[in-house]
């Protein structure tokens, strides 16, 4: 149980919480998996040989499937992710499912993500184990009409039909997961369709989210605005009677915009400096829990400091870490020490679990990779638990 005072011991260091539902043979792979990471030459050469290799049929996706998407990857399918699902469970760790499935162009593809997302949301609704459900507005639109709409410019006729297809999508998708009373996750992308993407989330948390909090729009923090957005959106959702549902990051894309920004000639939107992203980003949890009444907050982060903090702050405040408004999350396969830690203290935890066709997905990986190798200590903080765990089990052997 949790002690009944303002400061909880949390430690981040506890290798057998955090790893004590993977094997010795996982953790060798786990162990070499990020060492392989870790080397920004092997992820600069390796992305463009992989996909050529896969696109020429070369047979590589056991490989793959057997290193990098088994470390960050719950299956090809929603069936296909149990095993993964049901492992995070017995941790008392819930699962975001997220078809992650990028760089579609056709409206049928957008479609039948459209439709599996859908089937998401049934599936979620039938196991309590799901906590959330997430899509990613450019898997259900094209990213050129996010860009025109983002600019103010003219959309052709053929455009506004296409535009109002999205709308449709992703009411159908919100809507569904209002019926079964599920959450859902709009996740956040470029700064240049960002604006975009907000103004559909605002219209989905103002229709679906009168009784409680069901839309969650994302706040990358690691932009410089993007606090003055969250207290924005609160206050018109104050006015307009709906909660407010506050996923917030740091942000994914950082080396793209402000190599844009530099090309383009206007300001970069990130924060000038990392310690300005992270007090944005805890002074954006004050704030959440400032309002938690009215606020569902999901702190989606690998920083040890900004998740002791939320926990402490809980405590402090005296708000129930099972308070349902409140929920941590990581991504499958990284943070473990995180993740486990924290629901062994009994807080609410979520992994973002993608799945999807490997070559499919293998966009994703990529993206997750190269960020792993830009996000300062990440991986060797990895490679150090994981090596730290080995040891422990030597020990006791």
């Amino acid at each position: 149980m949790i002690a009944a005072h303002s400061e909880i011991m949390l430690d981040f260091n506890n290798t057998e919480i955090a790893f004590r539902n993977k094997s010795d043979k996982d953790l060798e792979k786990a162990y070499w998996l990020f060492k392989m990471v870790a080397s920004n030459t092997l992820i600069k050469v390796g992305t463009p040989l992989t996909t050529f290799a896969l696109n020429l049929g070369l047979p590589i996706e056991g490989i793959i499937r057997n290193t990098i998407y088994k470390q960050f990857c719950g299956g090809e399918s929603i069936e296909g992710c149990a095993a993964a699902i049901s492992e995070l469970s017995s941790g008392d760790v819930t699962t975001i499912l997220d078809y992650s499935v990028e760089g579609e162009e056709s409206e049928q593809s957008f479609d039948d993500t459209c439709s599996e997302i859908l089937r998401t949301v049934a599936f979620a609704q039938q196991h309590q184990s799901i906590s959330f459900c997430v899509f990613k507005p450019t898997g259900l639109g094209q990213f050129d009409l996010f860009q025109k709409v983002d600019a103010g410019q003219v959309l052709t006729s053929e455009e506004k039909i296409a535009f109002n297809k999205v709308y449709d999508r992703i009411d159908r998708i919100c809507k569904a997961c209002y019926e079964a009373n599920v959450k859902v996750l709009v996740d956040a992308e470029h700064s240049w369709i960002q604006d975009t993407i907000d103004d559909f989330a605002r219209q989905m948390m103002e229709k679906y989210n009168k009784e409680s909090a069901i839309v969650y729009n994302t706040y990358q923090l690691y932009r410089s605005d993007k606090l003055a957005s969250l207290k924005a959106d609160f206050a018109y959702a104050q006015t307009q009677n709906f909660y407010l549902g506050a996923k917030i990051v740091r942000g994914a894309y950082m080396e793209i915009e402000r190599e844009r920004a530099a090309e383009k000639g206007y300001p970069s939107p990130i924060q000038p400096t990392k310690h300005a992203s992270d007090t944005d980003y805890n002074e954006a949890i004050y704030f959440c829990l400032d309002h938690i009444n009215r606020i569902g907050l999901m702190a989606g982060t690998h920083n040890e400091e900004s998740s002791r903090i939320l926990a402490q702050e809980l405590l402090r405040r005296g708000i129930s870490p099972k308070n349902e408004h409140v929920y941590f999350a990581q991504l499958l396969g990284m943070s473990d020490n995180l993740s486990f830690n924290l629901s062994a203290a009994g807080f609410n935890v979520a992994k973002y679990m993608p799945y999807g066709p490997v070559k499919a997905v293998m966009p994703y990986l990529f993206r997750r990779a190269q960020e792993n190798t830009s996000v300062g200590g990440q991986t060797s903080r990895e490679l150090n638990l994981i090596m730290k765990e080995k040891q422990r089990r030597r020990r006791q052997k």
